[in-house]
């Protein structure tokens, strides 16, 4: 007999703002004692010095993570000329200095290079596994690491102002996989110095932007009143990009037993099958039948 899960059914998305200082584990870790929820999980790690959206996921929820961990992300980020450390970012050590601080003309001459789909060696602090272990494990252990070099695709780079000769902010739209550390690293060096990060914020995931984004804070006073609570954002909210296709009673139960149910007419596709206002799963056609993936336990 399966152990019954500890905890309140809660199924559904909250947009967290993230402050600086906690990791994305421990949000989800404070989001589980303020909401008792019996599974949290969160939509794609924000590193501890960064802030901004951290979309987190509540019981069946969870099953579409993967829909937004894809999603295209927007940064806010400082960058810090002159001074390389070895986490590149605010956090590191100091491992090397220059004096060559870029002008404005030659910032804005460079940016078009790192648009499009570029090749970019992720940081050796990152959550990369190299051989089994997490690449930031063995740099903090002092290893050696030659990270792998991938291809990002980055939409949107532009320089929005220079606080001064050390500092400049930029504002990024990115896909998958992006690490803006790793961009500001490359910048500097292209122009020929060296940087880091010094401030990172991640103003949109998807369809999750700052501007309805709520504190963890703000969060704890809110749910006092669970029942009143109104920024639980529903679970289909991961689903914005893929087409929903009505389904009645009987097909609804065939596709929850890991059924298929003729669709006429239906085009092959991913679609999110519905049943009224609630939604069945995740599902594919294929030749005018439709198959369960992803089944919605609601």
């Amino acid at each position: 007999m399966a152990r019954k899960r500890r905890g309140t059914p809660i199924h559904g998305w909250l947009n967290i703002d993230k402050d600086a200082g906690l990791s994305s584990a421990q949000v989800v870790g404070r989001i589980k004692r303020i909401t008792n929820a019996q599974k949290v999980g969160h939509a794609g790690t924000l590193d501890p010095f960064a802030t901004g959206i951290l979309p987190i996921a509540l019981g069946e929820a969870t099953k579409t993570v993967g829909y937004i961990v894809d999603e295209t992300k927007e940064y806010r980020f400082t960058v810090r000329w002159g001074e390389a450390r070895n986490t590149d970012d605010i956090e590191g050590e100091v491992v090397r200095s220059s004096d060559i601080r870029p002008a404005t003309d030659e910032i804005q001459k460079l940016l078009p290079e790192f648009i499009g789909t570029i090749r970019q060696q992720p940081p050796a602090f990152s959550a990369i596994k190299i051989g089994g272990e997490r690449a930031y494990k063995l740099a903090r252990a002092g290893a050696d690491l030659d990270m792998p070099v991938r291809d990002v695709h980055i939409e949107s780079l532009s320089l929005i102002r220079v606080i001064d000769n050390d500092h400049a902010i930029f504002e990024v739209s990115c896909g998958k996989g992006t690490y803006i550390r790793a961009l500001a690293r490359d910048m500097a060096i292209k122009l020929g110095t060296v940087a880091h990060l010094s401030t990172l914020r991640r103003v949109r995931v998807g369809p999750f932007s700052e501007a309805d984004a709520i504190s963890l804070d703000k969060l704890a006073k809110l749910w006092q009143c669970p029942a009143k609570f109104v920024d639980l954002l529903p679970l289909t909210t991961a689903l914005d990009d893929i087409p929903a296709l009505a389904v009645t009673e009987p097909e609804a139960f065939r596709l929850r037993h890991g059924n298929d149910v003729a669709v006429p007419n239906q085009a092959d596709g991913v679609v999110c099958a519905m049943e009224g206002d609630i939604p069945v799963g995740i599902a594919k056609i294929e030749s005018e039948r439709l198959y369960p993936v992803r089944i919605f336990n609601l």
